[in-house]
């Protein structure tokens, strides 16, 4: 497999890196990370200039090596992050693209790409946990209309999003993973409630939504009526697969910082430290060579990532915890100042062995869809 760039993709480096340069200088300052629609209009703001240079639809109409290219050189060069476009842009928009009809692309696309629309995520339930198979939410058909009654959780944006890729029961009597459906819903339909969530760390991007009695026009339900699960395993593939793409780079810009912070503060003399620096940089560079492995996969089949995506959330989720709580050595009593940026991320990383299927679904995916292994009976 040819993981090198061809003189094209090299070319779309070097604009874009050039663009950047210029575009970045222009920001206003960020706004408060609680003020949601302060950051609302910010992230907007920014997937607007994107749209208007000609970089918006990179993240469905280009190849996923130029997706990549996209990702590293944003990152790299500190550009805002998709912030609260990340479920439109890297989930629903993706997902839609690959199974929505010629009608719902040209209906949702567009305002995701432009920045005039936000889309929030409806998959965990509070009963569900790690078995999404299992959620309970049901839509009864009414004419052209669902009626959809149950709740959501950890519903990433919800105060500020426009709408909401949903997962629903519309079989109750069906085996679990057949009985399901996909819905984009309004969230300014009668019957929806958002209670945010705070974290750990402080922060409200996560809500909870209760659902009484909306109704959904049958027109939004992608894929078709209890197909939802297949179209769910396209969903979570690309958050799985190329959604973490910048945060990678930003990881092993982190373990550069580490690096020198340790030098500056003495903490640079521990052998062990050092060795464990070492090793994390030989981590990151080995996700980076996955990530670029599964997006030539996904070059190859049709841009969908495959179960490869999988095999580098299950490592990417502990590697990152492992930066952070290295992070902590290197500051020392520092590391519980809340005012150090890497004490916050240390603190966002315990979520990600939940977060987008936990350590133990994608290693149950590893051992059955890859290895081969038999299911549990």
């Amino acid at each position: 497999m040819d993981l090198t760039y061809t003189a094209e993709e090299e070319d779309f480096r070097a604009r874009l890196r050039a663009w950047l340069a210029v575009a970045l200088p222009t920001l206003p300052p960020k706004p408060s990370p609680d003020d949601w629609p302060g950051r609302r209009k910010y992230d907007t703001a920014w997937q607007r200039a994107l749209f208007d240079a000609g970089y918006a639809d990179v993240h469905w109409d280009a190849s996923p090596t130029l997706r990549l290219i996209f990702l590293e050189e944003t990152e790299t060069a500190g550009a805002p992050y998709v912030g609260a476009n990340f479920v439109g842009l890297l989930h629903a928009g993706p997902t839609i693209d690959a199974e929505g009809t010629a009608e719902q692309r040209e209906r949702w696309l567009r305002p995701i790409l432009t920045g005039e629309a936000v889309w929030c995520q409806g998959f965990s339930e509070p009963d569900a946990g790690s078995d999404l198979a299992a959620l309970r939410t049901r839509a009864v058909r009414d004419g052209d209309a669902y009626v959809v009654t149950g709740s959501k959780i950890w519903t990433s944006h919800a105060e500020v999003a426009d709408w909401c890729e949903l997962l629903v029961r519309t079989d109750p009597d069906a085996p679990k993973h057949r009985g399901i459906s996909w819905l984009a819903m309004p969230m300014d339909a009668a019957g929806i409630t958002v209670r945010p969530l705070r974290t750990l760390a402080g922060s409200t991007e996560f809500a909870e939504v209760f659902l009484d009695e909306v109704r959904v026009p049958v027109a939004n339900r992608v894929g078709a009526e209890n197909d939802g699960w297949r179209v769910t395993m396209v969903t979570l593939s690309f958050e799985r697969g190329t959604a973490f793409v910048g945060e990678v780079v930003a990881c092993r810009r982190t373990l550069g910082e580490l690096a020198r912070t340790a030098r500056a503060n003495g903490r640079w003399d521990d052998a062990v430290l050092r060795r464990r620096l070492g090793r994390l940089h030989a981590e990151f560079a080995a996700l980076w060579r996955l990530i670029q492995w599964n997006v030539s996969e996904a070059q190859a089949t049709g841009g969908v990532p495959g179960t490869g995506g999988s095999v580098f959330k299950l490592r990417y989720s502990h590697a990152r915890q492992e930066l952070y709580d290295t992070a902590a050595e290197v500051l020392g009593p520092d590391a519980l100042d809340l005012s150090r940026d890497w004490t916050l991320d240390r603190l966002s990383s315990l979520s990600y062995t939940i977060a987008a299927g936990t350590s133990q679904i994608q290693r149950n995916i590893v051992a059955e869809r890859i290895l081969g292994l038999p299911k549990d009976r």
